[in-house]
């Protein structure tokens, strides 16, 4: 199967971001709207062409898990800059060291790179270290690449995949366009991720092409760009190119005016005309821009100025309004998303489908307070379909990015510790509200494969892995290391146990991907076991046993690369996931992980002022966005609420004060993007959009009413207020794009819990109470476990909350308060439940007021 037939890496998760390229202006013919992947244009092959994706189920036994979380310790498997484009580069790599590898002079067609510049480039080839890879099919005898361009300077993973391409490739900053300006010449902008498949078949095809790389040297100033270490540039540009076309997506491809103004955009381009079903291809479209752009530079300029300011006036927040009156509001949005949901397959639309936690969230907030089964079918349905289906890994834990298909069985590949931290924390609110723990063993899977596989040795979580891998020549393919094929299936597992996963996995000997088979779950364990005449609980620990020891043996195959830096926000949602999982599953050893990242993340990338974007091997770098900030202090909330060090509320009231100073928007309301000191873009953005991962303005909202609850400081929930209002048109015009500031308004709304458990002195167990609320679903809470005496006076410094509380009797003692009233307290688990049980509607305030007149 040609994987060319679907190339997309989407913008959106709801399947609408659909990668097309756009023209920006009236300067380019309508013939250039030329390769839209099958939709629209009348180019592209269509989606339905695309063959399955894989993913593979994973169980690691416990006793590699439990080591890997006490550990810390990460897989062993090599970043993504270490891969190869080929066999060559695989043969030859440690035939010449890279100390004794030579610099060219230039790139093809570029301007010399200069005796300095290259020296620095050969210091930082020799100190990759003899295990170094280039990834090229450009390469001299020994293995030593022909091509080394300023890339190589970098520490981005995705930015050292592209230092050996011969296009003269820049990273983004002012002396990239003051050499634009130098030359009069264009810039060629390419952004995408380390693990973004069609960035790598772009690269393939049209960077690692003499010919085309020669052009773009002799006409551009080419400029690579990492979205994942420069979010606020990407998004930037991501919205020019989704104002005007209606979509976007990854590998993202623009030309700019030295002055950073775009006048051409678009995502995926095949390399010549023809190709892929394409009318046109990339080299056929810079020949006729570079020719525009040299005819008439000044008219370029002046329609690539009026597009800016266009996309200015776009990006404009509407005016501040009245916080909307959550209650018909979130109704209307369940309305709209039950009309869209797939009562066979779970999940909205037809496909692709992807995860979207931010959605499953609200719904379950929903179906509290309102009672509405919808809502919880909704969101309990999705959850069971995605783990059921092949975009979970069965064998590995963990989910890949999304899936191709409705039935949710053929993924991309690819794994993003976004994703995966948001849906563990999203399958612990399903076992709660619940209590099936079906639900908290996909949680725990999903926390026990990211702390084997995906965490630094020392603490920090990596940012993604691949969706291809390489076969025994070298070739990449996507999906190879997680499917199989049934005569692999019964070498590794033997007939009997083979059986058993045929059937409830369901393999088969023509399998589902390239002949090959993407494990699902094919039928109920029940159906399953009766079918094999055993009882379901053997059945399941048989599948278990048979999973571990696929694990074992797909832990031999040339893995995926992984993008190994950390990402601050990114370590933010995961820290959280392990913190709710360590409470809610009594599991110390992943608040252990929690603390452990979080250690990391503040000693390396946080200077108790400043927050760096991004962390790799080289060290901190870039500055930080709101999503840093907000969620890293989202983070330290969590882990408050696990292990009570006080330190930690600390730290998050000290990081969202920070966020308060860089990001603020003091005249509107809300938060920037980017930082009020950081590099000016075309357009300072605020953020509201809840897609892939959250907005950081809707975390910040959230982060506001909680340090409210526990500091009783009137300004957060003043500056909360303020955000909403600020958000208030787009609540009502866009309320689906927008779940988890919905999340946040549903707290706003509610009358919060608020619970401080006083231990009479540093032994006493507060489990009884804890285990209790674990196991109940109260999303809108504030938790505090403190012991009597100087540590209630301490901590009432920071929680006024705890002044006064006192354990009765010598005995562990719990307080639940609304609204700083507390009721009796007890020392009885039960009534402490009973005491919590209390739920009010929406409009429970209106109705009160009302009665209150009366």
């Amino acid at each position: 199967m040609d994987l060319s037939t679907f190339p997309h890496d989407f913008s959106n998760e709801d399947g609408s971001g659909m990668r097309r390229c756009v023209t920006v202006n009236a300067l380019v013919p309508a013939v250039l709207c030329l390769y839209i992947a099958g939709f629209g244009c009348g180019g592209g092959p269509g989606v339905e062409s695309r063959g399955a994706s894989s993913r593979v189920p994973a169980v690691a036994t416990q006793p590699a898990v439990e080591s890997a979380v006490q550990g810390g310790g990460g897989s062993g498997q090599p970043s993504s800059a270490a891969g190869s484009t080929g066999p060559a580069a695989s043969q030859a790599a440690a035939a010449v060291s890279p100390r004794e590898w030579k610099i060219p002079a230039a790139a093809p067609g570029a301007e010399p790179y200069g005796t300095v510049l290259m020296e620095r480039m050969k210091q930082a080839l020799a100190a990759k270290g003899a295990a170094y890879v280039p990834r090229t099919k450009h390469l001299a005898a020994g293995g030593a690449p022909l091509f080394t361009n300023r890339l190589i300077l970098e520490s981005s993973p995705y930015l050292e995949q592209h230092a050996h391409n011969p296009v003269d490739w820049h990273p983004w900053g002012d002396e990239a366009f003051e050499k634009a300006a130098r030359l009069g010449r264009p810039v060629f902008l390419s952004i995408g991720y380390s693990t973004c498949h069609w960035c790598h078949v772009m690269e393939r095809e049209s960077f690692e092409d003499l010919e085309i790389a020669e052009f773009i040297n002799a006409n551009f100033v080419a400029v690579k760009v990492d979205r994942e270490e420069r979010p606020d540039v990407d998004s930037v540009y991501m919205a020019s190119v989704q104002m005007l076309s209606g979509s976007g997506g990854w590998p993202m491809t623009l030309l700019l005016t030295p002055e950073r103004e775009p006048f051409f955009a678009g995502t995926y381009f095949p390399p010549r005309d023809g190709e892929r079903g394409g009318r046109r291809g990339l080299l056929g479209i810079l020949r006729e821009l570079a020719g525009r752009y040299r005819s008439d530079p000044q008219g370029v300029a002046a329609e690539a100025a009026s597009i800016t300011e266009r996309i200015r006036s776009a990006m404009i927040a509407p005016p501040p309004g009245r916080i909307p009156d959550a209650g018909p509001l979130f109704a209307r949005v369940v309305a709209m998303l039950s009309r869209s949901y797939d009562d066979n397959w779970g999940g909205f639309g037809d496909g692709p489908k992807f995860p979207r936690p931010v959605t499953l969230d609200f719904l379950m907030r929903y179906w509290r307070r309102s009672g509405d089964k919808r809502a919880r079918e909704m969101a309990e349905g999705t959850l069971r379909a995605m783990s059921e289906g092949g975009i979970h890994d069965h064998v590995g834990g963990g989910f890949h990015r999304y899936s191709v298909d409705r039935q949710w069985l053929l993924p991309h590949f690819e794994k993003m510790l976004y994703d995966n931290a948001q849906l563990a924390s999203v399958y612990l609110d399903a076992f709660q509200i619940s209590g099936d723990s079906y639900y908290a063993r996909v949680a725990r899977r999903i926390l026990d494969y990211v702390a084997r596989e995906m965490t630094d040795a020392q603490g920090g979580f990596y940012s993604a892995t691949d969706a291809d891998s390489p076969d025994a020549g070298g070739h990449r393919h996507e999906g190879l290391y997680f499917v199989w094929s049934l005569d692999e299936l019964r070498q590794v597992l033997g007939e009997e146990r083979s059986r058993m996963v045929e059937l409830y996995y369901g393999a088969s000997a023509a399998g589902n991907f390239e002949g090959r088979n993407i494990l699902h779950v094919r039928m109920p364990l029940k159906a399953a076991a009766e079918t094999l005449g055993m009882p379901a609980l053997r059945l399941r620990e048989e599948l278990d046993s048979a999973l571990a020891r696929l694990y074992e043996v797909r832990s031999h195959r040339p893995p995926p690369a992984k993008d190994d830096k950390v990402l601050a926000a990114w370590n933010g949602l995961m820290i959280s996931a392990f913190a709710r999982g360590a409470r809610i599953l009594h599991e110390e050893r992943y608040a252990a992980v929690a603390r452990k990242a979080a250690g990391f993340v503040l000693g390396r990338m946080w200077d108790g002022d400043h927050m760096s974007r991004s962390w790799t091997s080289q060290g901190a770098d870039h500055h930080g966005v709101l999503d840093d900030y907000a969620f890293m202090a989202a983070a330290m909330l969590d882990l408050f609420e696990t292990d009570f060090d006080p330190q930690h509320l600390r730290t998050a009231v000290a990081l969202h004060d920070a966020l308060e100073r860089r990001f603020g928007d003091r005249e509107h309301g809300g938060y920037f993007f980017s930082a009020a000191d950081g590099e000016p873009l075309l357009v300072r953005e605020k953020p509201d959009y809840d897609g892939a991962r959250p907005s950081g303005n809707s975390v910040a909202l959230s982060n506001l009413l909680r340090l409210y609850e526990f500091t009783l400081d009137s300004r957060y929930r003043e500056l909360a207020e303020d955000l909403l209002e600020a958000f208030s048109t787009t609540l009502v015009e866009r309320a689906p794009a927008l779940p988890r500031m919905l999340a946040a308004l549903d707290c706003y709304v509610d009358v919060t819990k608020e619970i401080v458990i006083v231990l009479p002195g540093d032994g006493a167990d507060a489990s009884p109470f804890l285990e209790r609320l674990s196991e109940l679903y109260l999303p809108n809470k504030v938790v505090i476990t403190v012991s009597e005496g100087i540590d209630v006076e301490e901590l009432s410094k920071l929680v006024p909350l705890v002044e006064g509380k006192t354990a009765l009797s010598g005995r562990v003692t719990a307080y639940v308060c609304e609204r700083q009233v507390c009721k009796r307290p007890t020392s009885d688990p039960e009534l402490f439940v009973q005491q919590l049980a209390k739920v009010y509607p929406y409009g429970w305030e209106s109705e009160a007021a009302a009665e209150a007149q009366e």
